[in-house]
């Protein structure tokens, strides 16, 4: 830039009216801040992705005999943790059980040993970390001998400490918004080569620094619901430092760690006191940003891409991306997403701090440059979150019919809208990198160093090598002439117009961004499906009892038979009957008989072909093929001449097909 246009700009490096506009940007921190911790807060608990597909003994079932474990199968991995089952006998004492593991080695279940249990009603309460790190918790009942009354109290699905879960997911956001400014400002200035104010990068570092470090003491209590007083909890941390989300946390501390080590030394931080740049985007002292003896572009450029990557990969490892379908292109495609928002982000928030600076240290070249990039930033994003949204969603219904659904609905028009500024931004930055009116086919005069007199000794002079506004200095024509530059004013109103339409971004970009963070702790619409169908398949009876009256009008010819059908529904089925006397006892019959007649589609009579088990009748395979009403006749005879014939009517469920 000419040298007149710094003599305008002051050697403050600020525009007028500075001070108005630091007060206009701390309301803006503010509410950009507070807003969306309030949003974040406000959210609700967290909804887990592993979904519980069985369990043995079933919920409610009544056993003959005491089982010998209870093991929970999921729908995905899960972690235990120290008390992750839990079973209470009828007086709401805890079982002493066995060691609690993987059933079998297999990673989605969890099992506990049991001694021999005494006759009445259990609760087992459990509670897992699923892959995605969300946990989920739940109980269930089993009666041994019969059922009885129980003073235990039936813990609820989602036992969640509200205060731990507020903390924890505005840690999250704080997160979010950490690796946004500091990879997105990295990605500025080694794309654009313009010193951003150190406190961007530095702010950025320790905001990601301070969140991991909360989230990793606020783990343990969101884990276990409990209180945010067991954060500091000796056996809390050490068993979630050994978890897969909290490895996660303690390798991103390690990653901020050797990034600041090397910032300095890839010249990326810029010193406490900046340098101006010149035409170029280029701090005075030849390195991009300034601060220390800066490596070369290439090795800079794979130091910050690896560091980036490490640190993506620490979301995408503890996340949804870890858990259901086609998890390594999940994966690839969640480090994707995030480092296309951090850049896309974060470069904005460089971007309009440089707007507000003096316009020579944020050239139109520069401003060119990072609107390529943000360009780039903006296709990942939109093919990487189709994808994350058809493999979250599972199917069209979902968006209504879901929270995940509804909450992915509000993003999908945040980001329209994220967009159409994003649109005006590119208009704005076009103009601004031609020359104005009438100064069309002009040059801008740029400042370049010359060696004069002794060696070693530099000044620097106002150079009349023309470069044009918004092109490098590769695409200078040989035969370019000197012309006058066009003035602050003459890009002023276009800078002004550049300034709006990136604040526009940053503020929707922050909603977005508040809504991922909700995003990450819902239970995606495939999950909530597959949760669904698993419920309802749970709610089905697991079998029917009937009992059935007979009287054959002689004495003691009464009693009544009770018929147990499991499952009471299409396909095998098994039978068992007990005969009880006039005086309440178990009678022995010399024969029992039991047919199914399904009358509407003209089927049956089939005959269970009941055997005698010695006390009582049992058949073990009886199938019935169709659901809905089926016509049951039970014949007892209980001498050589006296039987009876009685009829009940039994309904026959769907088929299981879990």
């Amino acid at each position: 830039m000419g040298a007149g246009r710094v003599g305008a700009a002051g050697v403050s490096g600020r525009i007028p009216g500075a001070a108005a506009f630091r007060g206009r940007l701390r309301r803006l921190a503010f509410v950009l801040l507070v807003v969306p911790l309030v949003l974040v807060a406000g959210g609700g608990s967290a909804s887990a992705h592993a979904v519980l597909k069985g369990t043995d003994p079933a919920d409610g079932s009544v056993l003959r005999t005491a089982p010998k474990a209870v093991t929970l199968t999921f729908s995905e991995s899960v972690g235990l943790l120290d008390d992750s089952v839990r079973v209470l006998d009828p007086g709401n004492r805890r079982v002493h059980t066995g060691k609690q593991e993987h059933a079998d080695g297999r990673s989605d279940t969890a099992r506990v040993t049991l001694p021999d249990l005494a006759q009445g009603t259990y609760i087992v309460a459990w509670r897992v970390v699923s892959a995605d790190s969300h946990p989920v918790s739940g109980a269930l009942t089993f009666s041994v001998g019969k059922p009885s009354a129980t003073t235990a109290v039936l813990p609820s699905d989602e036992a969640q400490d509200a205060a731990s879960v507020m903390l924890y997911d505005i840690g999250r956001y704080v997160a979010y918004g950490g690796l946004a400014l500091l990879l997105g400002v990295t990605a500025f200035v080694t794309v654009t080569g313009v010193g951003p104010a150190r406190g961007l990068l530095v702010g950025g570092w320790w905001t990601l620094l301070a969140a991991t470090l909360a989230l990793l003491l606020l783990r343990g209590p969101y884990e276990r619901g409990s209180g945010p007083a067991t954060a500091l909890d000796l056996s809390v941390l050490r068993e979630t430092a050994t978890s897969r989300p909290g490895l996660a946390l303690l390798a991103r501390v390690v990653m901020l760690g050797v990034a600041a080590a090397v910032a300095g030394r890839a010249g990326l931080l810029p010193s406490r006191t900046e340098s101006r740049t010149d035409g170029e985007g280029r701090a005075a002292d030849g390195h991009l940003g300034g601060g220390g003896a800066a490596l070369g572009g290439r090795l800079r450029f794979a130091i910050v891409g690896l560091l980036s990557l490490a640190l993506a990969l620490t979301w995408a490892v503890a996340e949804h991306a870890a858990a259901g379908i086609q998890v390594p292109l999940a994966m690839t495609s969640a480090v994707l997403h995030l480092l296309a928002m951090a850049v896309w982000l974060g470069g904005l928030t460089a971007l309009l701090t440089g707007l507000h600076r003096a316009p020579e240290e944020l050239p139109a070249p520069a401003v060119a440059r990072f609107s390529r990039l943000a360009f780039i930033a903006v296709a990942v994003l939109v093919a990487t979150g189709a994808y994350q949204s058809w493999r979250g969603l599972g199917s069209l219904g979902a968006l209504t019919s879901t929270p995940y659904g509804r909450l992915l609905t509000a993003k999908l028009v945040a980001v329209v809208l994220l967009l159409t500024a994003a649109a005006y931004s590119r208009r704005w930055t076009a103009r601004l990198a031609v020359p104005t009116a009438g100064t069309a086919g002009t040059a801008v005069p740029e400042r370049v160093r010359e060696t004069v007199g002794a060696v070693g000794a530099r000044t620097e002079t106002a150079s009349m090598e023309a470069v044009p506004v918004g092109g490098d200095a590769g695409d200078v024509p040989t035969d370019a002439g000197p012309g006058p530059a066009p003035t602050d004013g003459d890009q002023a109103p276009y800078r002004r117009a550049l300034r709006r339409s990136v604040l526009a971004e940053i503020t929707i970009g922050v909603v977005v961004l508040v809504i991922t963070t909700l995003l990450t702790g819902t239970q995606p619409g495939r999950a909530a499906t597959e949760a669904a169908a698993s419920t309802a398949a749970a709610d089905q009876p697991l079998g029917s009892t009937t009992m059935v009256p007979f009287d054959m009008g002689a004495t003691g010819g009464h009693g009544k038979v009770q018929i147990e059908l499991t499952p009471g529904r299409v396909g095998e089925n098994q039978v068992q009957a007990v005969v009880y006397g006039p005086d309440g006892g178990i009678a022995t019959v010399p024969e029992l008989r039991l047919s199914f007649t399904f009358k509407d589609r003209n089927i049956g009579p089939l005959d269970a072909k009941l055997t005698d088990r010695g006390g009582y009748w049992a058949a073990d395979s009886l199938t019935l093929p169709l659901p809905g009403l089926w016509t049951m006749r039970t014949t007892v005879r209980t001498t050589d001449i006296d039987q009876v014939t009685v009829s009940r009517t039994v309904r026959i469920g769907q088929p299981d097909r879990t």
